[in-house]
């Protein structure tokens, strides 16, 4: 919560560090970082409430701080002291590990810089506090001058650091590097953590590749947070090492838990969770192709490093024009609906879904659409909850005004005919006024509906504004999430389509029933 929230456009009020740490300590991660107390007021904060309102389990609360000032006695400088009041049993101290960064950054000598480390760690474990040296630009500064790295690591260690944390500060290592140097600094009796940042793409992997060159200590960050390009996905870390090298790292049951507290996080920090994130991604164990669902249908490992369930995700089959009959059957069992038995109607849906995707549709993002088709095909009717007569918008803008749209929905639901206006900031939004006003009078469900996200794509660009167009609907009930499509020549057609199949979809998962029967 003090590397991860230093992310470009990251901003975490106390109170979602609070909610942080009690999701991380769900996770059962052996530490929380959370934040630097005395550097700013909102960290100070955090620490004083944490001690009254946090009840962990399985988590230690550790604060962050720096070494003391060069030339300062560790018990003048006021940081150190305010990492002493901090009420934190773990203290991590970041110390710098690099020469240049000695004598250009801190403007010491090298022998300063160690008995700063050694009075920072000696001071604090005289309070009573347990201490983790985070080793800044540890990498770098070992190929820089490897003699002057491994002393300050010996400082820290001697002083009674618990560990000493190699710190891929910049991100620039590859794995084979890291393990290589992680090996020899091993050589010293430390204990050692690894800290890696993902510039090179391998914060993931070099982290690995310090476990098993000796490290016993990881850090991370909730779905890679960090500055820059993150740091290592402490998610993924956490998977890898229970599940690839047969670690037990977390409490029984809770890596289970890992796709739940992922999402739930990434709703505080307000950052969409990454759908190809592993692990814990939407689209992790999502399949496409017709050749996987064929072997999917035999057997589900054929095609997935893992069974989602264990980190409490699930698999997902795509319908798409790259279908085959197997998808199709397999994505209608998902459903609900036995198509095994009947080769002929499978044969058509397959068919029907390839067609439509020609024409510009897009089911491997649109789940519901997609149940709606196959409904119809299998009931032999479109589910319908109402009958449209006619819909018609108008845009208008007055010199001086935001323009203004109006729409005009006439249809008949529950056997009651209604004509609503709706006005909105746009054709759509006032479409959608429209058609929830008029529904609503039937159906009260559809007071609960909230449509989340609206995306556009012109299918042939080379055709200009006469272009087919494609949007995508996402509808939520506060609880169930849907995405419906619609394709038309201009995109107040393609929309309205979306619309009506996102409101019918969820009629049709609330059960519901005509309030008046026609």
């Amino acid at each position: 919560m003090r590397d991860g929230a230093q992310q470009e456009g990251l901003n975490l009020s106390v109170q979602d560090k609070l909610h942080i740490a009690r999701h991380l300590d769900d996770l059962g991660v052996g530490y929380i970082e959370g934040g630097w107390p005395g550097s700013n007021p909102k960290d100070t904060e955090f620490f004083a409430l944490a001690a009254k309102e946090l009840e962990l389990k399985n988590a230690t609360l550790a604060a962050f701080g720096a070494t003391r000032r060069a030339g300062v006695e560790a018990s003048q400088d006021p940081l150190l002291q305010a990492l002493r009041e901090s009420g934190a049993s773990v203290v991590t101290v970041v110390a710098k590990s690099h020469d240049r960064h000695v004598t250009e950054a801190l403007r010491t000598t090298l022998e300063e810089n160690l008995a700063m480390v050694r009075d920072t760690v000696t001071y604090l474990r005289e309070g009573g506090q347990r201490v983790f040296v985070d080793m800044e630009h540890f990498f770098d500064g070992y190929r820089a001058n490897r003699d002057y790295a491994l002393e300050v690591v010996r400082a820290a260690g001697e002083a009674g650091a618990e560990v000493a944390v190699l710190c891929d500060t910049n991100g620039g290592m590859l794995p084979h590097w890291v393990s290589e140097i992680v090996a020899d600094v091993a050589t010293t009796g430390v204990r050692l953590g690894i800290h890696a940042h993902n510039d090179t793409g391998c914060a993931v992997a070099n982290s690995m590749a310090a476990v098993q060159a000796g490290a016993t200590h990881l850090q991370g960050c909730i779905n890679g947070y960090g500055e820059r390009t993150g740091n290592a996905d402490l998610v993924t870390c956490v998977a890898n090492l229970e599940l690839k090298l047969g670690m037990t790292v977390l409490p029984e049951g809770s890596l289970a838990e890992s796709t739940r507290i992922s999402h739930a996080i990434s709703e505080i920090t307000n950052y969409p969770p990454h759908a190809r994130q592993p692990y814990t991604g939407v689209s992790s164990f999502a399949h496409k192709a017709g050749l996987h669902a064929s072997a999917i249908r035999v057997d589900p490992d054929l095609y997935q490093h893992i069974d989602p369930a264990l980190v409490g995700n699930d698999m997902r089959l795509l319908v798409s024009e790259m279908a085959g009959r197997a998808t199709i059957e397999l994505k209608g069992k998902e459903l609900g609906y036995d198509l095994a038995g009947d080769p002929e109607r499978l044969g058509r849906v397959t068919d029907r879904v390839k067609a439509m995707e020609r024409a510009g549709y897009t089911f491997e993002a649109a789940d519901a659409s997609f149940e709606l088709l196959l409904a119809e095909e299998m009931d032999g009717v479109r589910p319908s909850f109402f009958d449209v007569e006619s819909w018609r918008v108008l845009a208008e803008s007055r010199r001086g005004d935001a323009a203004v749209a109006e729409a005009t929905v006439k249809l008949v639901a529950g056997g009651v005919r209604l004509a609503v206006i709706g006005e909105g900031n746009g054709p759509v939004n006032a479409l959608d006024h429209a058609l929830r006003q008029a529904i609503e009078q039937v159906y009260p469900d559809v007071a609960r509906f909230h449509l989340t996200d609206y995306r556009v794509r012109i299918l042939d660009q080379g055709h200009g504004t006469d272009a087919i167009t494609r949007t995508l609907i996402e509808t939520t009930d506060g609880k169930d999430v849907w995405v419906t499509v619609g394709v038309g020549a201009n995109i107040i057609e393609a929309s309205w389509e979306a619309l009506v199949d996102a409101l019918t979809y969820g009629l049709r998962l609330h059960g519901v029933r005509p309030r008046i029967n026609d």
